[in-house]
């Protein structure tokens, strides 16, 4: 059977931050730009409150300081961090949202998503695009357009950040703290700035710094080349159908790498109920067969260093356990 016409096109995601839906011909919808500007409040103000979190964890040096900071100073303090994940999680988004204005397809201002988890502060963002995208070129250029946006504003702020960081002894009782596993482009830079810290030390990383580790684990998030991630588009428009394959392939190596961190667990049900939701196959393209251009097969290498640069096989680890022979 052929593809429906677009007035009859089901509504699904295509990634975690683009939802794809095709709606009959009509008048455009109403414009609710205080939907967007409330979400967006809401998200400074729980990201603030962890920034001022994360702020205070680093003043105290790992409980080396006493806190002495009034709760506004705090407050202002956490903008560090808000100010810093916001810039790269809209940049992301308002990749996306101009690659659609660019070629006139239909898609929403970002919805930001509050969230008062403890390290994040947010769920991210996402953008809705209300029709279809017609070709692999149009598909390629908005599906890349975000992580290439979000890269570009995620690495002068991980310079910054770890400009502002310092080495820190560790104290002698470590239960509660947690480790971050450390993406390639963070652990290059994190040795530009302060070598290989000595036993007993580990680097104290200020706000800005633990945006940029966010930033890029989000990064290679999206470009995980399954079926309807960022990821997942570049993936179709390069190998067409055969992008399935590469879709249940890194279905499979993500199940793996819950045995290597559980901090992979949450992201591995999501992705398998999403295949299971809308299945493996990406929505096909009115071009399937046209193979993409030289250049932009090109910008899909740099995608898959850029997730290389991002990527790190144990996100979050308690040190305790980081630690224990």
């Amino acid at each position: 059977m052929g593809s429906p016409p677009p007035e009859t096109f089901r509504s699904g995601p295509v990634s975690d931050d683009l939802t794809y839906i095709s709606t009959v011909p009509a008048e455009p919808p109403r414009k609710r730009s205080w939907r967007h500007i409330l979400l967006f409040a809401l998200t400074v103000l729980t990201t603030t409150l962890v920034g001022a979190d994360h702020f205070a964890s680093f003043y105290m040096d790992f409980g080396n300081q006493r806190l002495d900071l009034s709760g506004v100073r705090l407050f202002l303090n956490g903008l560090w961090y808000s100010a810093s994940i916001l810039a790269i999680l809209g940049a992301h988004e308002f990749g996306h949202y101009y690659a659609c204005r660019y070629y006139r397809v239909d898609a929403s201002l970002p919805y930001f998503l509050p969230a008062p988890l403890p390290l994040t502060g947010t769920l991210g963002a996402f953008i809705r695009i209300r029709q279809m995208i017609p070709t692999k070129r149009e598909l390629f250029d908005i599906g890349i357009a975000g992580p290439i946006a979000g890269f570009v504003v995620a690495v002068p702020v991980l310079l910054v950040g770890m400009s502002l960081s310092r080495l820190t002894p560790l104290p002698p009782d470590t239960s509660g703290f947690v480790e971050l596993g450390e993406p390639l482009l963070f652990k290059g830079v994190a040795w530009l700035f302060w070598g290989t810290p000595p036993e007993g030390y580990s680097i104290n990383m200020h706000p800005m710094a633990f945006a940029a580790w966010f930033g890029l684990l989000a990064t290679a998030l999206n470009l995980f080349p399954i079926g309807q991630l960022d990821g997942g588009h570049i993936s179709y428009a390069v190998l067409g159908r055969k992008s399935t394959l590469v879709t249940l392939a890194t279905v499979v190596a993500l199940i793996g790498l819950t045995f290597v961190s559980t901090s992979w667990l949450v992201w591995t049900v999501l992705t398998v109920v999403m295949l299971v939701a809308f299945g493996p196959r990406h929505p096909k393209t009115f071009d399937e067969h046209v193979p993409l251009d030289r250049g932009r097969k090109l910008l899909a290498l740099f995608a898959v260093l850029m997730f290389v640069l991002c990527f790190t096989p144990a996100p979050i680890e308690p040190l305790d356990l980081v630690s224990s022979p």
